[in-house]
């Protein structure tokens, strides 16, 4: 049994798909696993860290208007789909998984050219391009939101919700955690996160308020600015107090969802997945850079179950303080969050991803 697992660009593309990869190991431990990507992205370094193979393709997301750029995008497509028929020429893969992302383009029109069985993993309640224009091909499509049947055909859907990267079981101690994180165990902690690429506005918010943040001492920060954003940030005032710890990418996830009380962070796909997988209670921040609005869409899922608060990125200096303030010290509601965040767990989103992956498999197998 072999499968090519194409897509990335992004922690939310990337660390599912290692999930699905750990899952199918699992199930079958003799599966022979190829990732595909695109050069210089975050999933060339993340994979081969999870012990897989992988192939980066040189590709670029789709350029709207008409230049240069447009017909060198162009070109990189259609020379990447060339290179893709190539790797399934030699791979012989049995499936391909796509887990969105530009990166996957290439790859799953090469499959369908090929006749090899598709299976799209769409993490978002609002699809991108690349998986909607993949989704002819698909033989079935695993989303994690209801009423996707606007953008997929229904027979094909599967609901199995998100899978989450490995070890979020929060098996650690809030000892380790805090002792990983150096902190203070009798404080309250916040964490503002702003994912795999970092977030401009959560940091800038971060460094106008250095004073409140100062004022309250009893309560320590999580700062994590993102690797394009180090440079700019870890000098500030606000990077320098006491009771703010600011890192550029956070690799135990787990240690800071077994410590903070409140989260502050974009809403992609992976994070929501993660935040009901811990139930830890949130202020969602939807990235307003995004296609069809669709954090916001995300965000609004569990909302609406109040398991988690929202403010928008245009409403950040005007509300995101006080309604920190206000949650962080308010004991019942963090509980209720809590509570409302298990009921929407969906355990094994993984697994079952991979026993839809291995179905595909032709008879012969």
């Amino acid at each position: 049994m072999k499968v090519i697992i194409s897509g990335g660009g992004t922690g939310g593309h990337v660390f599912p798909a290692i999930a699905i990869a750990d899952a199918l190991k699992k199930i079958r431990p003799s599966v022979e696993l190829l990732f595909v990507g695109a050069e210089n992205k975050l999933e060339m370094q993340k994979v081969p860290q999870a012990g897989y193979s992988i192939i980066g393709l040189d590709i670029q997301g789709v350029q709207r208007k008409i230049s240069l750029s447009f017909f060198i995008t162009i070109y990189k497509f259609i020379a990447s789909i060339i290179k893709c028929l190539s790797i399934l020429r030699s791979f012989k893969a049995d499936v391909v998984v796509g887990v969105g992302g530009y990166a996957s383009s290439a790859m799953m029109k090469a499959a369908a050219l090929k006749k090899i069985p598709i299976l799209i993993q769409e993490q978002n309640s609002f699809p991108g391009i690349t998986n909607k224009m993949s989704s002819k091909d698909a033989k079935k499509i695993c989303v994690a939101f209801n009423g996707m049947e606007k953008f997929f055909p229904k027979e094909k859907l599967v609901f199995t919700g998100n899978p989450v990267r490995h070890g979020l079981t929060l098996t650690c101690s809030k000892t380790d955690a805090i002792q990983y994180f150096q902190l203070e165990e009798d404080h309250k902690t916040i964490a503002i996160l702003g994912g795999s690429l970092g977030a401009r506005s959560l940091n800038e918010w971060m460094k106008k308020n250095t004073e409140n943040i100062r004022s309250l001492g009893q309560v320590q920060w999580i700062w994590q600015v993102g690797k394009m954003y180090e440079q700019e940030f870890s000098q500030c005032e606000t990077a320098k107090l006491e009771n703010v710890k600011i890192l550029s990418f956070i690799d135990r996830m787990d240690f800071v969802y077994q410590i903070a009380d409140v989260c502050v962070c974009r809403a992609g796909a992976l994070t929501i997945a993660e935040l009901i997988q811990t139930s830890s209670p949130s202020i969602l921040v939807p990235s307003p850079n995004v296609a069809e609005d669709h954090q916001r869409k995300n965000a609004e899922s569990i909302v609406i179950h109040q398991a988690a608060e929202m403010v928008l990125d245009r409403d950040l200096n005007s509300q995101l303080w006080n309604r920190i303030t206000s949650l962080i010290f308010d004991h019942s509601m963090l509980k209720q969050m809590q509570s409302n965040l298990a009921l929407l767990k969906k355990d094994d989103a993984a697994l079952h991803i991979a026993h839809e992956i291995i179905s595909l498999i032709p008879e012969r197998e």
